[in-house]
């Protein structure tokens, strides 16, 4: 098998070396050579004479079997070529070649002549007194220069040895003092641990925010790290996991091996290794940690389990989520999952019997829930020009006025998501996405948050060439810390999104930031949302909380009351009570009445009788298939063709064509057909007939995203 978009795996011939399944081995393939790795036995279809023996065996571990069927798996499931889902596998090439010995110098066995000088002299007699060293060490050793060093090796004084590899990463502390936990948390961790004996399972911690759902599965983590056995923790947002870091830190004595895109080759080539070998107990990371090739995984937990981030949408689209339980089952062990709002299809496999829950009800350490108040717009509008209420500005007011903290937030990057002409009408947008372009003020820039195109702005219209005749449309959380900065010119405000928070150690400083009251209003997007333990922030202001609710997508109530909670969740965590005002037109929606009364399970009840009514998921199936190329024209005869030859069975309704939401994307031209169907047909293999019936030209991409979440 190689890791490219192939339909299967290849033959070769067995070269000088024998090899077994998992083997990491380099075959040639036209005129070059490509690492990938023993699948199996060859079927023997291909005349032995023809085929071309593999070049060498890597000085790699062997890919595990169970990464091997899980691969397999993954790549049914989605319908992704196998070597797509195997190069996630193997996603640092460097990894495969053999480790550069770690090297140390010592006294030489029949020391020659040289030229003696006092910093020679400290030199050799700290190679007599110590083991061997590095010649960085030695040199920091003796006080002297890294020349003196390297002259005495040149001489012929000091001879290199190879040592043993330091360890990668540092074994956790299992003895190390624990948090006390309450009664209802020590059930709960007792249910985690006892499920580490009973194979394959999963567990569903279902626990408000601020209950310490935390702490309950890191009794789980050191009774699987005790039997010696590997963890695997997924956190949705890596880059903001600092503060789980440092709960890790104090539980564990140690960090943990991360996994993320942020990490720079060596690092990853040193964990993917550590990993193979089993040297890595714990790793936590983003949602590609699922392929790390464990050498004896006994435990995964996945936080925040109901976050859109765990789902891949390009490439190999997979849920994290999803795939994380099938990983959990190929190899006999507990899967945990985590959230304060957990997902629909999760409570559904509970009330099915699949799942077990653990419920967490109450807030740590005798803190309460925040209350949630609706600041109905219509009766308490901003002023002109203005997006804070007069309601939220009065308890913004009582919160700076007591020394404590608050929060604004609004999930919109920028200053505003929309600039026209003032004389026309024109509207800027990307010319390579169905996407306006958004400003960022503080960049001077506008730019396409899909494709990342950007430009300053025009000194006149492009349409009607008037000058300087632009104005904002609507707020981006710049714009609402722009309009704090006015109400509350003494105060310490900061913005909180990916574009300030950039990466793990940017995020950390963050965190610091607001931890140690250096800031005193935070406006911020999703990222805010986070799980985040800030004991001074008592207030938080939604600015609008309608947002997210329309569009037409069937989780956009259940998506909404989920981040609300969450971002609500953040407030009075400590023994200071909280308060959260949304500012919304809709007061009596569904989804703002069930979080002014924390009436969640009612609101999921009837979320669920709708999907139930509609044959949407989880009561139902649904794949998406996105068509796209660069002529428009091709794409849409492509998808004509493709409607003729749609399926027509019971149980079964193809939706479309129709232009996607996002009609053009990064300079391509999308269609999109929805699939639904009765849970009992078989998804794929339907998909798989159809598309066998419509082969699509080379110039247009068709992508299957089976279980999809975002429609756009």
């Amino acid at each position: 098998m190689l890791p490219l978009p192939l339909g299967g795996a290849y033959d070769y011939a067995v070269g000088a070396e024998a090899l077994q399944p998992g083997d990491f081995v380099e075959v040639p393939l036209a005129g070059r050579l490509v690492a990938g790795v023993v699948w199996g036995a060859g079927d023997g279809k291909v005349d032995a004479a023809k085929l071309r023996p593999v070049a060498r065996r890597l000085a790699a571990p062997r890919l595990p079997e169970v990464t091997r069927r899980f691969v397999d798996w993954v790549a049914a499931y989605t319908m992704a070529p196998p070597g797509a889902v195997l190069k996630m596998a193997m996603s640092v090439p460097s990894a495969l070649e053999p480790v550069p010995p770690h090297l140390g110098l010592r006294l030489a066995a029949a020391i020659p002549d040289f030229k003696d000088t006092p910093a020679r002299r400290k030199v050799m007699a700290a190679a007599g007194r110590l083991p061997p060293l590095s010649a960085a060490d030695l040199a920091r050793e003796a006080g002297v220069g890294p020349a003196v060093v390297k002259g005495l090796v040149e001489a012929g004084a000091l001879e290199s040895v190879e040592l043993p590899p330091p360890p990668a990463f540092a074994s956790p502390d299992l003895a190390a003092p624990r948090a006390e936990l309450s009664p209802g948390q020590q059930e709960g961790a007792d249910a985690l641990v006892a499920a580490l004996g009973g194979g394959f399972s999963v567990l569903l911690i279902d626990g408000v925010t601020g209950s310490g759902k935390t702490e309950v599965y890191f009794e789980a983590v050191a009774a699987c790290l005790a039997q010696g056995r590997q963890v695997l923790v997924l956190l949705p947002e890596i880059a903001l996991s600092a503060q789980w870091l440092d709960r890790f830190r104090r539980r564990f004595g140690v960090k943990p091996a991360m996994w993320h895109s942020d990490l720079g080759d060596s690092t990853r080539r040193k964990t993917w290794r550590a990993v193979a070998s089993g040297e890595a107990a714990i790793v936590v990371g983003a949602r590609s940690g699922l392929f790390l090739p464990f050498r004896d995984l006994g435990l995964i937990v996945v936080d925040e389990e109901h976050d859109q981030a765990f789902k891949q949408e390009d490439h190999v689209c997979y849920h994290a989520r999803d795939m994380a339980v099938v990983r959990a089952r190929l190899g006999g062990f507990p899967a945990v999952l985590a959230s304060a709002t957990p997902s629909l299809e999760s409570l559904a496999n509970v009330q099915a019997g699949r799942y077990r829950l653990v419920h967490l009800p109450d807030r740590h350490a005798g803190a309460v829930m925040p209350d949630i108040v609706p600041v109905d717009l219509r009766r308490f509008p901003p002023p002109r020009g203005r997006w804070l209420s007069p309601r939220l500005v009065e308890a913004l007011e009582e919160v700076m006025a007591a020394g404590e903290q608050a929060m604004l937030y609004l999930n919109r990057r920028g200053y505003a998501p929309l600039t026209l002409c003032r004389t026309c009408g024109h509207r800027l947008q990307c010319p390579h996405c169905t996407a306006w372009l958004v400003e960022h003020r503080s960049a001077g820039r506008l730019i396409c948050h899909h494709c990342g195109h950007h430009i300053r702005l025009p000194p006149k219209c492009p349409e009607c060439e008037a000058e300087a005749n632009f104005a904002a449309c609507g707020p981006g959380v710049e714009r609402v810390a722009e309009e704090a900065a006015l109400l509350f010119p003494a105060a310490r405000i900061a913005v909180m999104t990916s574009d300030t928070c950039s990466g793990p150690h940017a995020a950390a400083e963050f965190v610091r930031r607001v931890s140690d009251h250096e800031i005193d209003l935070l406006v911020g997007t999703q990222i805010v949302a986070k799980g985040y333990h800030f004991p001074m922030l008592t207030l938080v202001g939604v600015v609008d909380a309608d947002l997210g609710l329309e569009g037409g997508d069937l989780r956009a109530g259940e998506r909404t009351h989920q981040l609300l909670s969450q971002v609500a969740g953040r407030a009075g965590r400590a023994e200071r009570p909280g308060r959260v005002l949304l500012q919304t037109y809709q007061p009596d929606h569904p989804v703002m009445r069930a979080l002014r009364s924390g009436e969640r399970d009612a609101f999921i009840a009837r979320e669920a009788d709708l999907r139930r009514a509609a044959g949407m998921p989880p009561y139902g199936r649904l794949a998406a298939l996105i068509l796209s190329g660069l002529d428009v024209g091709v794409v849409e005869s492509y998808a004509r063709t493709l409607a003729k030859a749609a399926p027509r069975a019971e149980d079964v309704q193809v939706l479309g064509p129709a232009p996607a939401p996002m009609a053009l994307l990064r300079g391509r031209h999308r269609r999109r057909f929805l699939v639904q169907s009765a849970r009992t047909v078989n998804l794929q293999a339907l998909l798989r007939d159809w598309l066998d019936r419509a082969v699509p030209p080379k110039s247009v991409r068709v992508q299957v995203d089976v279980d999809p979440y975002s429609f756009m």
